[in-house]
């Protein structure tokens, strides 16, 4: 017995896209449809209200296959799960680190700090800020054994990043493993030498470019020669995307510097399959949930286009993607809504089909993130694998025809950047004349001028802030006792080991091994006084409105008390409360706190609330309605009565003058330049910015 397709449709007539058109300009009543319906991305890419099946291409690979599009795998074992430790304290560092890995983290990154990676031990005079700064306090073959006691190197993929000494940070983990006896099938991780990633982060590259590419070529081939797991070479663009770049930007940034990469490896003699083989990349992600998806569907597709044109056969084209959750997403003010922006970015991270996530904890941009903090971050994780099952389906997002769409459009905007970067000589040439550098900090501008008028909004921040919040307070460790216990960890091996050789990779890591730290190797191979540019630098989503916060706590904590807004609110509750509102979360946005009320029904009771609240600027609240009856004699009253600034809520119209003529000196409504206002507006109550 067989039954008939069912088909919900069948019964309807099939509406073309000019009937679907007509009957939207029906609906619009003749408002522009561009304006009304369509949004415009940073990356030129025109996001459509509607697509169709023609939106769709026409061939999109099959999981596990070239180009990659969706997926390096064929789909079912799902992403590692791995945490990032950076806590300078070692101890702490273990700590987390067993902690994660028994509670479902299965693979891990450990951070080195600033010193490391200026090529200093902890307690040399140099590296006084530097010392357990941004990173693991981890100088010798013993201090990374015991931030990894405990930890099982045969079953547990470690990451390093140590910047530009990544060639004495391998020789510590390849000695590490040689004494716990992991033999070289066993052993997983990356080193990731990433010298052009350096140079942007850092601004500092000890050496040549021409010698750094070179040294990371050697130890490339040295890694596939001894241990066939691990990679040598780490493309991590977070430096870019935190200095605000685009994801269109952000993808080119990572195919020029892939393709640098390349291009060394294979001048150094390795095959361009192996040498595709031996680079991993780190690609943040943000909590615009579609279009992250879409960044990683099109970085496997882009680099596939790149490999195949270099010459790599098919299973070489892949991209191995390790995800992390964005920095410039996350907040200091009202951190806990970090825990929902972080889970959409890894939602995003898992659909588009990365290799490893790394989820940041809610706080982490407040100082080292405490046991809760990481727990959440690590569950997120978890929840959406074993919970949300994820990873049970292929490709989830494929077939979507605007998931396609904006797949192919990102992929586009991104090649045609990529090309160029090619025509101006490539990553490092931008890097060096400072071209990258502006096209950074104008996307960033243009970024920074929607958050301004709150066209991006961030909740907690310029949307809804909540400024009798409780501070969350990470205190700092006690880095001058941790310098001192480096010292006395350093000081033997210096004793006993006067000198060493450093001619080879395996002479380093014979070197590591009897106790020489980083900053020795470092020296050791240091080649004269390298490269140095201005670094990138690094902004957050919330920064221009957090920094009007604290100054406004620093009025709060000089005066007792923070700026106020006396809310002039008009009639009662029902006819005010939207604006009222409105107005609420506009000035305390930047830390002016709104003095509220139930509303007013004449301009006497409203003014002499306001000489009671001791506030000196006001702002009117109420409905078209009331404006069009009270608005300009209460202006007038409240002006006499000494409001040294008087707002009002809502878009006047072609009531503005006469508005402004009673008193009303701004006006405060959708599309205005918030931070500006605001800006201004605590620069008059004396607040010092």
């Amino acid at each position: 017995m067989t039954e008939a397709a069912l088909s919900l449709a069948a019964g309807f007539p099939t509406p073309t896209r000019e009937q679907w058109l007509v009957a939207v300009d029906k609906a619009l009543k003749g408002a522009p449809f561009d304006n009304k319906l369509v949004t415009h991305l940073p990356e030129g890419i025109a996001v459509q209200p509607l697509y169709t099946r023609a939106d769709s291409p026409a061939e999109g690979g099959l999981p596990g296959l070239a180009p990659y599009t969706r997926g390096a795998t064929a789909g079912g074992e799902g992403w590692a799960i791995r945490t990032e430790h950076d806590a300078a304290d070692l101890q702490a560092v273990n700590t987390a680190m067993l902690t994660d890995l028994a509670r479902g983290a299965t693979a891990l990154t450990l951070r080195l700090d600033r010193a490391v990676r200026a090529g200093l031990d902890g307690d040399d005079p140099r590296a006084e800020d530097l010392a357990g700064s941004d990173g693991a306090m981890v100088y010798s073959i013993d201090d990374l054994d015991r931030a990894l006691r405990g930890v099982y190197l045969d079953m547990v993929p470690l990451a390093l990043e140590a910047g530009a000494q990544a060639e004495p940070a391998a020789a510590l983990l390849v000695a590490l493993w040689r004494n716990r006896g992991v033999v070289p099938d066993q052993a997983r991780g990356a080193f990731n030498a990433d010298p052009l990633g350096v140079l942007a982060a850092e601004g500092v590259l000890g050496q040549t470019l021409d010698g750094a590419l070179a040294r990371m070529a050697g130890l490339a081939a040295w890694t596939v020669e001894h241990w066939p797991n691990v990679t040598a070479v780490g493309v991590d663009t977070s430096a870019h995307y935190n200095a605000g770049a685009t994801e269109a930007q952000d993808l080119a940034a990572a195919l020029a510097t892939g393709l640098a990469y390349l291009r060394a490896l294979v001048e150094g003699g390795l095959e361009i399959d192996t040498a595709c083989r031996q680079m991993a990349f780190t690609l943040s992600v943000g909590c615009d949930q579609f279009l992250s998806i879409a960044k990683l569907r099109a970085a496997r597709l882009l680099w596939a286009r790149v490999t195949e044109v270099c010459g790599a056969t098919p299973p070489a084209r892949a991209m191995h993607i390790h995800a992390r959750t964005a920095a410039r997403i996350l907040s200091r003010r009202d951190p806990w809504v970090n825990m929902l922006r972080t889970t959409v970015a890894a939602f995003a991270a898992g659909i588009g089909g990365a290799n490893s996530v790394a989820v940041a904890p809610f706080d982490a941009a407040l100082g080292p993130s405490d046991d809760f903090a990481r727990r959440i971050a690590r569950n997120s994780q978890v929840l959406l694998q074993e919970e949300s099952s994820l990873t049970k389906v292929a490709d989830p997002a494929g077939g979507s025809w605007y998931v396609e769409a904006l797949t192919r459009q990102l992929a586009e905007a991104a090649w045609a950047l990529f090309q160029d970067i090619e025509g101006r000589g490539g990553m490092a040439a931008i890097l060096l004349d400072g071209w990258w550098a502006g096209q950074l900090a104008e996307s960033w501008a243009a970024r920074e001028k929607n958050i301004a008028k709150r066209k991006d909004s961030l909740t907690g921040i310029n949307e809804f802030p909540n400024i009798l919040e409780q501070a969350v307070e990470r205190p700092a460790p006690d880095f001058a006792a941790l310098r001192m216990q480096a010292s006395v960890r350093l000081a033997p091996a210096r004793i006993e080991v006067p000198s060493f050789a450093a001619d080879s990779l395996d002479a380093l890591v014979d070197a590591a091994e009897q106790g020489v730290s980083i900053g020795r190797m470092a020296a050791a191979l240091a080649e004269g006084a390298g490269l140095s540019i201005p670094a990138l630098p690094r902004h957050r989503h919330a920064e221009s409105f957090e920094a009007l916060r604290d100054a406004a706590d620093a009025h709060k904590a000089a005066t007792g008390a923070w700026p106020v807004v006396f809310l002039a609110n008009l009639g009662r509750v029902a006819s005010h409360t939207a604006r009222a509102t409105y107005a609420k979360n506009f000035f305390e946005a930047g830390g002016i706190q709104a003095l509220g009320n139930s509303g007013f029904k004449d301009a006497e009771s409203c003014v002499q609330a306001f000489k009671d609240s001791g506030a000196r600027i006001a702002v009117l609240c109420g409905g078209d309605n009331q404006y069009e009856e009270h608005a300009e004699a209460f202006a007038r009253a409240l002006k006499a009565a000494g409001v040294q600034t008087l707002f009002l809520a809502g878009n006047p119209g072609d009531k503005r003058d006469a508005y402004a003529a009673a008193g009303v000196d701004s006006f405060i409504s959708v599309g205005c330049d918030v931070l500006a206002i605001l800006r201004s507006t605590l620069a008059d109550l004396g607040v010092a910015l």
